[in-house]
């Protein structure tokens, strides 16, 4: 039976929206997501900003409990240089599990949050309180999770208070400058993947991209502030060759450095690049 004009312009219309849905956002509407998905944040308690960043601080030492696995089981078997390269395998999950689960990482929502501020819907007052909820929240989510694994990683015998040690003297082997430039950098990756899972609808691709991303970090050895706050703390409680004064001087440094990196790199040349009509 043939169909007629009305279903006919029925199916025409529900494939034009259906390319339009599958079609890529354009660099405006990733933008206006962006800031969207940021006011979201803003308009939370602090308490759930709060327990939201601990929850973060605690799954991204996964990435940190496998590096101790995989560093224990090769060690020996390879070079030093050899087991780093391969740690970048692994160093994705803790991150995969963060960012899939919602939860509120510092060097993800550094240039996020500070879009709002960039576009006059939100002030320099409000963006410092949230970072510092998220930044206390994943440093102390980060130290619990060292203290776990400290504890229950020689008890499993999947790795030893030296496989520990290694890890923290490797971390924070580089004098400041090299520790500042490399952590600019590895801010600057990780707001970069916060604008491309904007970009992606599909749970497989933002796992890839989450995936390639992170473990380019981990392949180049960047400094992360918050994965290295565990690799770092965990070292100091177990370890006598660092020593507070290592582990401030780094976390300050990694910290500032993962900030300008998302905010210099990507919230603010992205914004000036694609909200030249103001109208976001």
């Amino acid at each position: 039976m043939a169909k007629t004009e009305t279903e006919q312009k029925s199916n025409i219309d529900n494939r034009d929206l259906s390319i339009q849905e599958n079609a890529p956002m354009s660099h405006s509407e990733i933008l206006r997501e962006q800031i969207s998905e940021a006011l979201d944040i803003y308009d939370k308690t602090n308490s759930s900003i709060f327990l939201s960043s601990f929850t973060a601080g605690l799954e991204i030492g996964f990435s940190f409990l496998l590096i101790c696995v995989m560093s224990d089981f090769l060690m020996g078997s390879i070079t030093q240089e050899a087991i780093w390269k391969i740690n970048a395998l692994v160093y994705p999950v803790g991150f995969i599990l963060v960012v899939l689960g919602k939860s509120i990482l510092f060097t993800e929502q550094t240039s996020l949050l500070f879009l709002p501020v960039l576009n006059k819907k939100s002030n320099l007052s409000d963006l410092f309180r949230l970072w510092s909820l998220v930044l206390v929240g994943n440093i102390l989510g980060g130290m619990l999770i060292s203290i776990i694994a400290v504890w229950i990683g020689p008890r499993l015998h999947i790795f030893s208070a030296e496989t520990i040690e290694k890890i923290s003297i490797h971390v924070i082997h580089d004098n400041l400058v090299v520790i500042w430039v490399s952590a600019i950098l590895a801010g600057w990756l990780m707001g970069l993947l916060s604008w491309l899972l904007t970009s992606s609808d599909s749970t497989i691709s933002r796992i890839l991209i989450i995936y390639i991303i992170t473990a380019v970090i981990g392949a180049m050895g960047l400094h992360h502030s918050i994965v290295g706050n565990i690799e770092v703390f965990s070292g100091l409680i177990t370890s006598n060759e660092i020593t507070l004064r290592d582990y401030l001087l780094f976390q300050t440094i990694a910290i500032l450095g993962n900030a300008l990196g998302g905010v210099v790199f990507v919230a603010l040349l992205k914004y000036k690049a694609f909200a030249f009509d103001g109208k976001h």
